[in-house]
């Protein structure tokens, strides 16, 4: 875990606008600086940047924050990632508390790789651009495929080099270790050279090879693709560097460093084979495209894509083996919760092909036009070639294999009603074959069960539970979002007490305007009923949110991040962060679905804030009138007044909402 004085020197060294000018092109304006946003596709400035304050604020998203929550916005970084990057930038040492010596050595022996890695990297691009061989042979090749200087520089293209032990001889001259450029797999040893030359006892990995590097999503060179040029030598058309401490290939996606924004904004991840597809597209324009590293697409790498969007598009060779494996791929994608579209591109063509003979309108166009579902993309291969009832029922019951790996039962039941209108078949007889294909996981799961992952066919609590629970969560939320985004924002509130009417004898609703903190205003209203969040995690933000505002005075959300760390409340930061950039998501004027009727966000805050206040009030007064009521049963006065007392406040509440509250 980082330290908090090393995350004390981030945030002292830190300045926001020479973060966010690596991203934006920032113009002054005044005290501040105004850009075109990053995450929106505006033509008029509207991203300001508050060197004073340390915050920037993007009105054409909502978003904002400080320069931490720049870098997980853009870069989709974690905030310990986030961390580690500014760290680097402004050259601070980065301490770690509570680490073994074995941890202290893994780290270091990981970072040496990296150098490793980072040292080849260079290499390979010298010898592209300075060789004349790689010139000759190297820029070419590249030149040839259609790839221009800038594009080769952005993606660090390079060439392995024609001599046999080039990079090794160049590595260990300048201090690096043998074993390291084998671990790191830029290097292999071969057996048998005694003449004392360390070099000649290893071999370039990439000699002859183009090279392609492989790259984490902050930009760290994990390993390197490489494919050969000379197709006549009987060797391998493409070389991956081996599994090591760094490169999984399990875990990697090629191009995702510069993809990740992209495919954010669009919520939606072209997946393509090869690496030349991946630049070609993004030379083009269409940057939210990654490919899997020459492997099979696996469980990892959709998790992945997942932090990043919502959808993943399929785009194969449309051989036989793109089709089994796109075929895979949908299954993978559907049981991580994913959408997954498919595209066939027109015959003989590959993504590579396709973009350099389309512009960027005519890529998109295509596309966006051709993207169809999985049903009717495994209905148009699997029913191909079945003439007969038994062949046909097999490939249906392959369709209805991959609805049963939807965990969503709305998704679900939608794709069951498509699978039943496409193949005119009742949903009793679909139903069935998704109970069977259950039965069956269960059967392997008793057979198998470390690697059996059976799917729940059924909800285990009541709809009505359910529904509940999910909005008395959102309303908590809410009232955290709205502490967070503007708890130390004083605003003017049309409040509401209750006082005792002396002819009726029962409880009257007055008015009057109430200038105070919004932190304040919530904290109060809830203490009026003795409310306690249902949800442990918003229940502990509240109660540091409410200390961070009334003690250390605090107004920014990069400050309250760093008094979670101070606190020791590390597992607080991921909600919290979670919260600042997913309020798009969850504004007040789309819970109508969930039968709450707060006003639109265009409306004044404290109009947001007294609403979301008075529902969730409501929605707690109705809870503690159910237990009321079934203790009235006894005939005991005390809780008969009570039952009344608070029948008269949900009325008032009611009132207040401009709705009907139903028990």
């Amino acid at each position: 875990m980082i330290s908090k004085s090393t995350i004390d020197k981030v945030y002292e060294a830190v300045r926001v606008e020479e973060v966010i000018q690596d991203y934006v092109q920032l113009k002054k304006s005044g005290a501040n600086f105004k850009g075109l946003s990053p995450f929106t596709s505006e033509r008029t400035p509207s991203f300001m940047v508050s060197p004073v304050k340390q915050i920037w604020k993007d009105f054409s998203s909502g978003k904002g924050g400080n320069a931490i929550a720049f870098l997980m916005e853009m870069e989709q970084f974690t905030y310990p990632e986030a961390i580690r990057y500014l760290a680097q930038k402004y050259n601070i040492e980065i301490e770690e508390t509570a680490q073994s010596e074995e941890q202290k050595e893994a780290r270091d022996h990981q970072e040496s790789l990296f150098l490793v890695t980072e040292f080849a990297h260079e290499y390979f691009q010298r010898q592209l651009h300075e060789d004349p061989k790689g010139k000759a042979i190297g820029l070419s090749y590249f030149q040839e495929r259609g790839f221009t200087d800038e594009t080769i520089k952005r993606f660090k293209l390079g060439f392995g080099g024609t001599v046999w032990n080039g990079l090794a001889a160049e590595a260990l001259k300048n201090g690096y270790r043998a074993e390291l450029l084998e671990e790191s797999g830029v290097c292999f040893a071969i057996e048998g050279v005694q003449n004392g030359n360390e070099a000649d006892g290893l071999r370039d990995r990439f000699r002859d090879r183009v090279i392609f590097p492989i790259q984490s999503t902050s930009g760290r060179v994990l390993g390197f693709g490489g494919r050969i040029l000379d197709s006549q030598k009987k060797v391998a058309k493409y070389v991956n560097s081996p599994e090591s401490p760094i490169y999984h290939k399990a875990k990697a996606l090629y191009g995702i460093h510069y993809a990740k924004s992209a495919i954010a904004k669009a919520n939606n991840c072209y997946l393509v084979e090869g690496y030349t597809d991946v630049i070609q597209l993004h030379q083009r324009g269409l940057e939210n495209v990654v490919s899997s590293s020459g492997t099979a697409l696996t469980e990892s790498q959709i998790r992945m894509i997942r932090r990043l969007c919502t959808t993943i598009t399929l785009i194969f060779d449309a051989d036989q083996a793109g089709i089994r494996a796109s075929m895979r791929s949908i299954d993978l994608i559907l049981a991580e919760g994913l959408n997954v579209r498919v595209l066939s591109l027109p015959e003989g063509e590959d993504p590579d092909s396709f973009a350099r003979h389309h512009d960027l309108e005519e890529i998109t166009t295509y596309f966006e036009s051709n993207q169809i579902d999985f049903i009717t993309y495994k209905a148009q291969v699997l029913l191909k070639e079945a003439n007969d009832p038994i062949t046909t029922s097999e490939a249906i019951r392959e369709i209805v294999k991959s609805i049963w790996h939807i965990n969503d039962p709305i998704k679900r039941e939608l794709y069951v009603r498509q699978c039943v209108d496409t193949f005119q078949l009742s949903e009793a007889v679909v139903y069935k074959a998704l109970a069977d294909i259950e039965a069956k996981e269960k059967r392997d799961s008793r057979n198998n069960p470390v690697s059996a992952q059976p799917k729940p066919l059924e909800v285990v609590q009541e709809p009505e539970v359910l529904n509940k629970k999910d909005r008395q969560k959102e309303l908590e939320r809410a009232l955290i979002e709205a502490l967070v985004l503007y708890g130390a924002q004083v605003e003017v509130f049309d409040d509401e007490f209750l006082e005792p009417d002396e002819k009726t004898g029962g409880l009257v609703a007055k008015r009057s305007l109430v200038e105070s903190k919004v932190y304040e205003k919530i904290y109060l209203d809830l203490q009026q009923d003795e409310m306690r969040f249902s949800d442990p995690i918003y229940d502990g933000l509240f109660e540091m949110l409410i200390r961070f505002y009334t003690e250390e005075q605090g107004e920014e959300v990069g400050e309250l991040l760093k008094y979670l760390e101070k606190q020791q409340k590390e597992e607080l930061v991921a909600p919290l962060s979670t919260i600042v950039f997913d309020y798009e998501r969850y504004t007040l004027h789309q819970w109508e679905r969930k039968n709450i009727y707060p006003k639109d966000r265009s409306d004044q805050i404290a109009q947001q804030v007294s609403e979301t206040i008075l529902s969730l009030r409501s929605y707690w007064v109705q809870q503690h009138l159910e237990e009321l009521q079934k203790k009235s049963a006894e005939e005991n006065e005390e809780v008969l007044e009570e039952v009344m007392d608070y029948l008269m406040l949900n009325k008032v509440l009611s009132k207040r909402l401009n709705r009907v509250l139903t028990l």
